[in-house]
């Protein structure tokens, strides 16, 4: 245990992929403690519609690493990568997001090194064509747990980082995983390992001021 603070806790969860030990094994208990405490998250309705995958089985790693990385060569290329993106950010912005994109290639090239995934589901039924309502409670609520599941890990020296590529196959995922894809949706495939170091520091973030609106919208509405 770390011992952070929660506002250290919460200001230095950061998406880790080069500070990702592949070589040092994480233990399973460790995984289940983290679990354990993500079930304490906000649900929608109580409903509490959410299972756990861990995969820690170096075949079906090496498997949906393969599907990763198909996805992410596809997204590199798309008008969506950020460094595609025509910008007038300043440089500081725009180095930072040459960064991201090198970490981000990093992890696509190593995805299977972690010595777990965890995927996050929603059972039940799936979420491809709900109301956005329901779309944000279901998934909200499963995101809060994921995200309360990273907190937990970072206190306990582990790193993880939120990615949705895979989701491109979530079929042929479904089916290296046996995961009834009919009534059950993935939402994410999150890499765990410890960290190289643990001085995580905040983010660059936009000004809040530049974010806030406070009992109504204040200027243009953003494209």
């Amino acid at each position: 245990m770390l011992g952070l603070s929660a506002d250290e806790l919460l200001t230095t969860t950061r998406a880790v992929r080069k500070r990702l030990d592949f070589d040092r094994p994480v233990d399973p208990e460790t995984i289940t403690e983290c679990l354990g405490i993500a079930l304490q998250a906000p649900t929608g309705g109580n409903l509490q519609d959410w299972q756990w995958m861990v995969v820690t089985d170096p075949a079906k790693k090496a498997a949906l690493a393969g599907l990763y990385r198909k996805a992410w060569a596809a997204y590199k290329e798309s008008d969506y990568f950020p460094t595609n993106v025509p910008t007038r950010a300043d440089p500081v912005v725009q180095a930072s997001f040459e960064r991201i994109a090198d970490s981000a290639q990093y992890l696509a090239d190593n995805l299977e090194r972690a010595p777990a995934f965890l995927i996050p589901c929603l059972t039940a039924s799936r979420v491809d064509r709900p109301s956005w309502g329901g779309a944000a409670s279901r998934l909200g609520s499963v995101i809060q747990a994921s995200w309360s599941f990273m907190l937990a890990a970072r206190e306990r020296g582990l790193g993880t980082c939120w990615t949705t590529l895979h989701l491109a196959y979530e079929r042929p995922a479904a089916e290296i995983l046996g995961i009834p894809y009919d009534r059950c949706s993935q939402v994410a495939l999150i890499p765990i390992a410890h960290t190289i170091g643990t001085d995580f520091r905040p983010g660059m973030r936009e000004p809040l001021d530049e974010v806030l609106h406070w009992d109504g919208w204040k200027g243009a509405a953003p494209l």
